[in-house]
């Protein structure tokens, strides 16, 4: 069998149909109508059924999916066995994050790959909501996504490196009743005005879980995924958000207050998301690694070591 033709049908999985598995493989949908077909025919059996207007596999090709990526996995370790004996790793990987993962996480990465000669990261940001991550790595070397704590894993064929965890706090602007607060519970929250990002995305999550504390369905009165944008009205005075405390760019306390909740634990953990088979590639092992040493300093220093402060 083609490990491309494998490869192809597990696109047409993760994706939905044939347009969109053409789109991330950079073929058109007739050449991956082709492939499929090539496959069925070699395994004697209906490997995708048609649902309304989409495609998805049949078990057979379930199972051949399944297979498809041991398949993968097992060409990408023969290639690192390779790998091994050359000097030192080399080749270009592409790195994607959320916006503001993006601000934290990737001009440290990428000072610390510019030390290593032969390896290049590109970069792209992608902020997508929590469940489309993981297809983003059939594109993309090393996804960095992020999700509510507690929070389901990121589904089969993806391997995950945790880098951080960043604490979520209540940012209200200078004149607000709770702005000299030390901290705040849910129960101080039951009349706010939110500015909350939009559903699915994991922030999303942690406000209903500060409003569970409420007893109510919070009252949110603009939907903006922009950190910047929430800061900037939260410093009017059109209402408070959940923002992350080391990469708010307004310094606490200057332009609005950042309150610690009590009561509830408010954070998003970071992650580094990378296919299976890609994850057995020397260099894009080396740039993981790179980036989990990145995140760890952030990490232990804090606010200053994402650089939240001047």
């Amino acid at each position: 069998m083609d490990p491309q033709a494998l490869a192809t049908l597990r696109a047409v999985r993760t994706h939905g149909g044939v347009t969109a598995a053409a789109a991330v493989r950079h073929l058109t949908p007739s050449a991956v109508s082709q492939q499929i077909a090539v496959l069925q025919r070699e395994v004697g059996v209906p490997l995708t059924q048609r649902v309304g207007r989409g495609l998805r596999l049949t078990p057979a090709g379930d199972a051949l999916a399944d297979a498809a990526l041991d398949v993968a996995v097992a060409l990408e370790r023969a290639r690192a066995a390779c790998d091994a004996f050359a000097a030192r790793p080399q080749g270009t990987v592409t790195v994607s994050a959320f916006a503001s993962g993006a601000q934290m996480l990737l001009p440290g990465l990428l000072t610390r790959v510019a030390r290593l000669d032969g390896v290049e990261v590109r970069c792209v940001d992608e902020d997508v909501a929590q469940d489309a991550f993981a297809a983003l790595t059939d594109r993309i070397d090393v996804v960095v996504a992020h999700r509510p704590d507690r929070s389901h894993d990121w589904g089969p064929g993806v391997r995950v490196v945790p880098l951080l965890r960043e604490p979520l706090d209540v940012a209200v602007p200078l004149d607000h009743p709770l702005a000299d607060r030390d901290h705040v519970a849910p129960a101080d929250l039951a009349d706010a005005r939110w500015i909350a990002v939009r559903e699915g995305f994991p922030v999303a999550t942690v406000l209903a879980a500060v409003a569970a504390g409420t007893g109510a369905a919070p009252t949110v009165v603009h939907r903006i995924n922009d950190f910047h944008v929430a800061e900037a009205l939260v410093e009017a005075g059109h209402g408070v958000s959940l923002l992350p405390r080391w990469t708010t760019r307004a310094a606490d306390g200057v332009r609005l207050r950042l309150l610690p909740l009590v009561g509830v634990r408010a954070g998003r953990r970071i992650d580094a998301l990378v296919r299976a088979d890609r994850a057995e590639r020397l260099v894009v092992r080396t740039v993981v690694d790179e980036l989990a040493a990145h995140a760890a300093g952030i990490g232990a220093a804090g606010p200053e070591g994402a650089g939240r402060r001047a």
